[in-house]
């Protein structure tokens, strides 16, 4: 059975080979979410949460902020309009949600990151 070829490692500058991704000295570290964050992740493991994601994306198949320019774009991440911030009533209200496609979602909360981060330093 033949093996996969060796390659450089992706950390900018090395040159170790490695099977695939980074060689153990430049692996990148796992981004640590908040503690509040973590508190409520268990929510998106649930099967309420799989049923309600499920009938969003047949509900809505498109995205819903490329709609509003006029882009046709299938939706692939279901977003929670307003922040539940780990309450289970607002992460299962159905209006609560939207179609997205993946990058409308990252732009989404990477904007809203940011603006609780600003608030946070007041």
């Amino acid at each position: 059975m033949a093996t996969k070829p060796l390659r450089p490692c992706l950390y900018p500058g090395c040159y170790r080979l490695v099977p695939g991704g980074y060689c153990a000295e430049h692996q990148p570290k796992p981004k640590e979410r908040s503690q509040e964050a973590q508190a409520w992740r268990w929510m998106y493991g649930t099967q309420d949460w799989k049923t309600l994601r499920s009938e969003q994306l047949l509900r809505e198949p498109w995205c819903r902020e490329c709609a509003q320019h006029g882009i046709r774009t299938r939706a692939t991440d279901v977003d929670h309009i307003r922040d539940h911030k780990g309450d289970w009533a607002v992460f299962t209200d159905a209006n609560n949600l939207q179609s997205l496609c993946h990058r409308c979602h990252s732009r989404k909360t990477a904007a809203e990151m940011s603006k609780n981060r600003s608030l946070r330093r007041r």
